[in-house]
């Protein structure tokens, strides 16, 4: 009498999808072969605490492996690793505008830098050593930026342009966030860049509008074509691109409120295009005051009358600001048009954003909280606020200390005690 074999628990896996088994010390171990720098093919091993995370690490670089992008091990070359982390991983989860940002970093200053040293090879001193390189070497003569010019470096009159402390640690990071990733992928026991320590730079100074600028800056622009957004960039303190990508179905007019879901911006490989906001809590509702309110409907009567005489030319997008034609307008194309207002109005000359921060300068001035200007401007957090409007922070603590001087300077009367009910905390 024959038994049939008793059918195999243990799921098969198809040829060429590896392997994935439950190591002695619990941890499962998944392998298999992927693409390799060199056109070649490489068996990795990744590890995770279930089945279903180990597979999940594999499935991933065999995926990115099909898509002809070679898996980094760490016996790779730094430039292999970024590389990879850029195209296969950090692309997803990016926007298109930061993910161009990483990529010159990464193309002009880590795989120039460390892209030779290997992965596994490289050491704290190694990004320390690094960095101090890039505060103190001339980035004319490491990219040869004046070789075709034949100017400055390359006939032997070093001009010495260092990165600046933003830059440098702008670089960190990107390198911080990349070791990282292989350290969450089990290709590194520690992030070694998370060792070094770089001096905090100096916030970027910013000259916002004081009361009398603003209120001249307003006057200027009560008869350009742009008032309303002139007069929300102040009185509210949006973004740029929260401007540009208002529609006028986020506007409510009768209760006075806008909403704010979407920024436009202008991207590489798709021009003016809509996103979403910077952050979750850059999406907001907030409320207009009655000269707002007053200019939009100014504005829409014009917007109208744009139509009408457009006819046919008119692009229907339901934007608020755009074009004569209803096209979406350029970033670019307003921070031009500003400077002239600046010119015509008979003010300095500074960035659109500051009027982001003279909204906000001039708010916590009038003693306003710092919670409502936080959620006004759509701050992640609190400390972004509080750490970006700290000079003003301090002025506002020196006048109370002035004032409790002069109280304190005073006459020798004594002033009257307190009520009994008060509790000063």
């Amino acid at each position: 009498m024959t038994t049939s074999r008793p059918a195999s628990t243990r799921r098969s896996r198809a040829n060429g999808d590896g392997t994935v088994y439950q190591r002695k010390d619990g941890r499962w171990e998944a392998a298999g072969y992927v693409l390799a720098p060199g056109n070649t093919r490489k068996r990795v091993r990744v590890y995770g605490t279930t089945r279903k995370d180990a597979l999940a690490k594999l499935t991933e670089k065999i995926s990115a492996s099909n898509r002809g992008l070679p898996v980094a091990a760490a016996d790779s070359t730094v430039s292999a690793y970024l590389t990879y982390w850029l195209n296969g991983v950090a692309v997803h989860y990016l926007r298109e505008n930061t993910h161009t940002r990483y990529d010159s970093c990464i193309r002009l200053h880590l795989i120039p830098g460390l892209g030779a040293k290997k992965l596994a090879r490289l050491t704290t001193r190694d990004v320390r050593t690094f960095l101090d390189g890039l505060r103190t070497t001339c980035q004319c003569c490491t990219q040869k930026r004046d070789t075709a010019r034949r100017t400055c470096c390359a006939v032997g009159q070093c001009c010495r342009t260092v990165l600046s402390p933003l830059t440098v640690a702008y670089v960190h990071a990107v390198l911080k966030s990349a070791l990282e990733h292989a350290v969450r992928e089990d290709e590194l026991p520690r992030n070694v860049a998370r060792n070094v320590k770089t001096p905090t730079p100096r916030p970027r100074r910013f000259q916002p509008l004081t009361a009398a600028e603003a209120r001249q800056f307003l006057q200027a622009a009560s008869g350009d074509r742009l008032n309303a957004l002139y007069e929300l960039a102040l009185r509210t303190g949006l973004r740029k691109g929260e401007l540009l990508g208002l529609r006028w179905e986020d506007l409510d007019l009768a209760g006075g409120t806008v909403s704010i879901r979407r920024t436009l911006q202008r991207t590489r490989t798709q021009g003016l295009t809509t996103l979403h906001t910077k952050t979750r809590a850059s999406e907001r509702r907030i409320a207009l005051p009655t000269e707002c309110v007053n200019s939009l409907k100014i504005h829409r009567e014009r917007q109208q009358e744009e139509r009408r005489a457009a006819g046919t030319g008119w692009k229907d997008n339901e934007l608020i600001f755009t074009t004569p034609t209803g096209r979406p307008f350029d970033p670019t194309n307003l921070t031009r048009r500003f400077r002239g207002l600046l010119d015509r109005a008979g003010l300095r000359r500074i960035r659109f954003h500051d009027l982001r921060h003279s909204t906000a300068t001039l708010l916590l001035e009038q003693g306003v909280d710092l919670v409502v200007i936080k959620e006004l401007l759509g701050h992640a957090h609190i400390g972004v606020t509080a750490g970006v409007y700290a000079h003003v922070r301090l002025r506002l603590q020196r006048q109370a200390i002035d004032t409790l001087n002069d109280a304190l300077s005073g006459d020798n009367e004594e002033p009257e005690d307190p009520p009994a009910a008060t509790v000063v905390r």
